[in-house]
């Protein structure tokens, strides 16, 4: 076995490095922080990067509130050992089984359930049987809410649209429930951007016409400095 010096020379400066047990803790740290009290331990490979990765009580608050705050966060996937990172340019918000627009709103599944269940666990549903949706649950276990991510920038190139945005990421089923804030496969980061409330625009929800007036709720966030196409296709949550 390599000595935790020898660990430390070899993965100084690469993406990946071993983790003991930290994944669970690894929303805590970031960056060289994380990697410092990792090498030596044996596991699996968890990512470097430059961000902190959302915790559990980022998710547990005001719906609302952190779709609003994801805007300029990073989405962080990883496949096969690649690190891709897209900017969060929209969201929109569904908040509680009252509103109309929320899957929630129409009992509790075994589709939806993973709604009912902890902030910050993955919820990935299909639409029109070939389009994938990721949604980040949040509140408190019992209040079913999610946000769900719309659009990102990868390297200056625009993904826009939820279905497009998981197949660049290779996100599909597979990742439903999984926990989002441990720094494994899929998780969001917090790289020290900041994004001025002037520069993200408030909107109403894609596809969403059925939900009455839920569907007049400005619960779409995005940055107003990236031109959004011309929506002709339905998108319903």
């Amino acid at each position: 076995m390599l000595k935790q010096s020898q660990l430390r020379s070899q993965f100084e400066n690469t993406s990946v490095f071993f983790a003991c047990g930290l994944v669970g803790k690894a929303n805590e740290y970031g960056g060289r922080e994380l990697k410092n009290i990792a090498l030596g331990c044996k596991g699996f490979m968890v990512p470097l990067t430059p961000g902190k990765i959302l915790t559990c009580a980022y998710f547990n608050r005001p719906t609302v509130q952190v779709a609003r705050s994801m805007i300029g966060k990073y989405l962080v996937r990883v496949i096969d050992g690649r690190i891709l990172a897209g900017k969060i340019i929209e969201v929109e918000a569904y908040v509680g089984p009252q509103d109309k627009a929320c899957h929630a709103s129409k009992g509790r599944t075994q589709r939806t359930e993973v709604l009912f269940g902890p902030p910050g666990v993955a919820y990935v549903y299909l639409i029109y049987g070939m389009y994938h949706c990721l949604n980040v649950v949040t509140e408190r276990e019992e209040f079913p809410s999610a946000v769900l991510i719309r659009a990102i920038e990868i390297d200056g190139e625009l993904i826009d649209g939820p279905g497009r945005l998981c197949r660049a990421l290779q996100i599909d089923r597979r990742l439903n429930r999984m926990n989002l804030t441990t720094g494994e496969f899929l998780w969001f980061e917090d790289r020290g951007e900041v994004v001025g409330r002037g520069t993200v625009g408030a909107h109403p929800r894609i596809g969403v016409d059925y939900a009455g007036t839920w569907a007049e709720k400005l619960w779409r966030f995005r940055l107003s400095t990236v031109t959004a196409p011309t929506r002709t296709g339905k998108t319903k949550k």
